[in-house]
């Protein structure tokens, strides 16, 4: 009997992530903190952990440091020891940008000496970049039961979504017997998670068939669909892609909701608490006799002294007596100043909320921001890494501030509806 750990896991960590805007200008989408004390990543290697798989490598390719700093050795996860690791894949580029992975099948045809060098019966492969927990232990089972040569995971989203997925028609076996991908009019709402089981050979002559088949949904898929045998998966859990600004704020507030739909403690969801700023070291949160806290994840390390509503705060925030947050993800070591408001903001590290600033004010939520109108278009407003806004500063709704923005950069004592200050 073969087990889990038999497989290799192939863990797609390269992506630009380009609608999380400037949350990944200076990292990798799957690197981006979630939750107050996670990076997404964590939810595909502590699934892969709790699956009982060993062997991992991951793609990486964009702006990549912070990512490797935080897979590391792997240890967090249990990826250590003569049988079992975690190896980092860098990109494999050459002096120009065309150089760079030209899709998901692209990105595994160019490490195949990886797959070479690990022997397995199967592979899985991943996307780092979804918040989901899921068996990959129960998938193989599934995939060796049928015979497959491919097996989907695929779920039942909304019929208005699909067009944003790969989608397939299957049989009453289960089989997949017509594929679209990202259809237009879509003709089912079974929807691919971008989870794969290969047989190895069937992987490695897939790959060998032709190099301008760069993606999996695009042309793997579909060829082996019409020619072999290819069968979905069906999950039925909690998994979210937070690819934009608007579903990684919506997973972040899934986790402040009653209902245990996303439970990173009762998935046992693992990160890395060396990797930045020695969080493992920092001391509890500190509540003062001043705070009001509702309905609200605070990391250790926090000082809270003003109110605090619906809100997920990193390790180290600091609210000061009077301020107010409501609705908002700031990430570590955020300073929010006396009597400072923030409403419905996603604010990067180390940034500074002078006093009496207030971020996020208005009724005009559907005026998207005229720079990114297909990134902030419901009211949310983003300030960048280690960004400074003035005291008395009045910034509203779907806006922008550059990283690194000095008080000075502002010219104005208010920023307007969907307005950027860049």
């Amino acid at each position: 009997m073969r087990r889990p750990e038999d497989a290799l896991v192939l863990l797609l960590a390269g992506g630009v992530g380009s609608r999380l805007n400037l949350l990944v200008e200076s990292r990798a989408k799957p690197a981006v903190p979630f939750g107050g004390i996670y990076r997404i990543i964590d939810f595909s290697l502590s699934n892969v952990m709790n699956s009982g798989l060993t062997r991992v490598g991951v793609l990486t390719q964009y702006k990549p440091l912070s990512l490797m700093n935080h897979i590391s050795t792997g240890e967090s996860w249990d990826f250590t020891g003569r049988r079992r690791g975690v190896v980092i894949l860098p990109p494999r580029t050459g002096s120009r940008n065309s150089d760079w992975y030209k899709g998901t099948a692209d990105a595994i045809r160019r490490n195949i000496d990886f797959i070479e060098a690990n022997e397995a019966d199967e592979i899985v492969i991943l996307s780092g970049d979804h918040i989901y927990h899921m068996d990959f232990d129960a998938m193989l089972a599934f995939h060796r039961s049928k015979k497959a040569d491919v097996t989907v995971g695929m779920m039942v989203v909304p019929m208005e979504q699909i067009h944003q997925f790969g989608a397939g028609v299957t049989n009453d076996d289960g089989r997949i017997v017509e594929w679209e991908e990202k259809p237009e009019v879509p003709r089912t709402n079974l929807a691919s998670m971008g989870i794969y089981v290969f047989d190895r050979q069937y992987l490695l002559s897939s790959l060998a068939r032709s190099k301008n088949e760069i993606d999996f949904g695009m042309h793997i898929l579909p060829w082996a669909i019409e020619n072999d045998n290819v069968f979905a998966y069906p999950f039925y859990g909690y998994w979210r892609d937070v690819g934009t600004i608007q579903a990684y704020w919506e997973a972040n507030m899934d986790l402040l909701k009653n209902d245990g739909s996303i439970s990173p403690e009762k998935w046992q969801i693992r990160t890395n608490v060396e990797a930045e700023a020695k969080k493992a070291d920092r001391p509890p949160a500190r509540y003062c006799s001043s705070a009001k806290v509702q309905n609200s994840m605070i990391s250790s390390g926090c000082i809270i002294k003003g109110t605090v509503i619906n809100s997920v705060l990193s390790p180290g925030v600091v609210v000061e007596e009077g301020a107010v947050i409501k609705d908002s993800i700031l990430f570590r070591d955020c300073l929010v100043g006396r009597n400072a408001s923030i409403d419905l903001v996603i604010s990067d590290k180390l940034t500074i909320i002078g006093e009496n600033a207030v971020v996020g004010t208005g009724d005009h939520h559907d005026i998207a921001n005229r720079l990114y109108p297909k990134h902030l278009y419901t009211g949310i407003t983003l300030i960048g890494g280690s960004a400074q806004i003035p005291p008395d500063m009045k910034i509203c709704r779907n806006c922008i501030v550059k990283c690194k923005a000095t008080e000075d950069a502002f010219t104005s004592s208010i920023l307007q509806d969907g307005e950027s200050l860049s």
